[in-house]
């Protein structure tokens, strides 16, 4: 078996998820390849990966690393699993840029990897990367299945899912981590193991519709009543996902410092005292890119150990649903997939985020339904954003990306149709050989 990880720089993740991989029995005899085009990160990837395969697994995994675009054939050839987390453009230039010109608008962002105009430019100048994935898999390794973890996930997994021939799903920690956040946060740890929830809708703005203890007894009313009265009475971290709770009825799976820019009741120039009120971080993004470059040497020292880094699996969803596939031992998961009439009350194009299982025969999405009214109308706001953008990378036209900015909903409520087309035209300029045919 062969698993292959695209964008093998990203260290940390590459840990987490090939370490898991290596921790699963039925998996440690497999060939992992690893590409980047940066050599030096690929390099400090394959050393800490051979470290963890020596410690954890008795060295069963072959691991080869593969450097620049001439050899990702042979990277991808004859691979069972393909797992995707690159990142186009980097904290230099690209994600300055889109922050920095929209804040000479008056738009200011948190993260700005999902949606808004950050994340519409992200996901443009990462599809035509995907593209070249695909047609490489369709040429080395067709049958392949290919799990994207890189954001922007909707648009990203959309595009593939709609215009590839390549079995793709898209994966996210904040599905599972979301139940927990919510119980330790309102002071309800003891319910935490054992506990069912059952979530849709689509990524980052996925719907906690029920939660209930091992027992099978409903917590929800409850979490959600602690949840109000806690953004009532003191400051904290996740105090818009509450307010979700009060005006929406329902917790949402990422965080509050995501969810702050999917909406337009929060940032808001006229009223800069919200930000304050609701602890909003602004420019949140850039600051973690910032601390990490500046901490990885430190942080690679403290991974290596001098050579005795071990691993314990995570909760990281790809190991388990390669397990799943490989033994045929059903696994359930939240997976990003075409809305095939999973959700009805969404557009059959979205990508949404729903339960799924898999198995020997692959991913299997399930039906949900109608979802609350007011929390469809709330996931359009964001599919609309995310069908502009994959329909301005399928045809190279501007006026998507226009209208993908014009119905943003962060987006619009900050700036005229005009401030938005002369954004837009901005940072196409600015991001150069990354934005190439707009």
């Amino acid at each position: 078996m062969k698993i292959t990880f695209l964008g093998a720089g990203s260290t940390v993740f590459a840990r987490n998820v090939l370490g898991d991989v290596m921790c699963t029995p039925a998996l440690q005899a497999c060939d992992i390849a690893l590409y980047d085009i940066d050599a030096e990160r690929l390099e400090e990837s394959e050393i800490i990966l051979k470290a963890i395969n020596a410690n954890v697994n008795e060295s069963r995994a072959s691991i080869t690393s593969y450097l620049g675009v001439e050899n990702r054939k042979a990277a991808l050839r004859d691979a069972n699993f393909v797992i995707n987390a690159v990142q186009i453009g980097g904290y230099e230039p690209c994600t300055v840029i889109d922050f920095e010109i929209p804040k000479k608008y008056g738009l200011r962002q948190t993260i700005g990897d999902t949606t808004g105009i950050s994340g519409i430019m992200r996901g443009l100048r990462t599809i035509p990367v995907l593209q070249a994935f695909a047609d490489d898999m369709e040429a080395v390794c067709p049958d392949t299945l290919f799990m994207n973890y890189t954001n922007p996930m909707s648009i990203l997994t959309g595009y593939m899912q709609r215009y590839t021939k390549i079995k793709t799903i898209g994966l996210c920690h904040s599905v599972q981590m979301c139940p927990k956040e919510l119980l330790e946060a309102v002071g309800m740890e003891d319910k935490v193991q054992g506990h069912t929830a059952y979530i849709a809708g689509i990524n980052h703005m996925g719907w906690l519709l029920s939660l209930c203890d091992q027992d099978g007894n409903d917590i929800y009313e409850e979490a959600k009543s602690k949840a109000i009265a806690k953004n009532n009475s003191e400051k904290h971290k996740d105090m818009v996902r509450f307010e979700y709770i009060r005006h929406f009825g329902h917790y949402c799976t990422e965080s509050s410092e995501h969810n702050a820019e999917y909406n337009n009741f929060f940032i808001k120039e006229k009223y800069p005292e919200l930000i304050e009120r609701y602890n909003i971080p602004l420019d949140e993004y850039p600051r973690r890119c910032i601390a990490q470059i500046k901490n990885w040497k430190e942080e690679k020292e403290n991974i290596l150990k001098d050579g005795k880094i071990t691993h314990e699996r995570s909760k990281e969803y790809a190991s388990y649903i390669i397990e799943a596939v490989v033994t045929n031992t059903p696994f359930n998961f939240g997976g990003n997939v075409i809305n095939t009439g999973l959700i009805d009350n969404l557009p059959a194009d979205a990508c949404v985020e729903v339960p799924c299982y898999a198995d020997g025969n692959g991913i299997n999405p399930s039906h949900v339904g109608k979802l609350p009214v007011q929390l469809a109308a709330m996931n359009m706001t964001n599919i609309n954003v995310h069908l502009l953008a994959i329909a301005a990378a399928k045809t190279k036209d501007r006026n998507y990306i226009y209208q993908a900015a014009m119905l943003d909903p962060h987006t619009s409520s900050e700036l005229s149709v005009d401030e938005i087309k002369a954004m837009v035209d901005e940072m196409i300029e600015a991001h150069g050989t990354y934005m190439v045919g707009y």
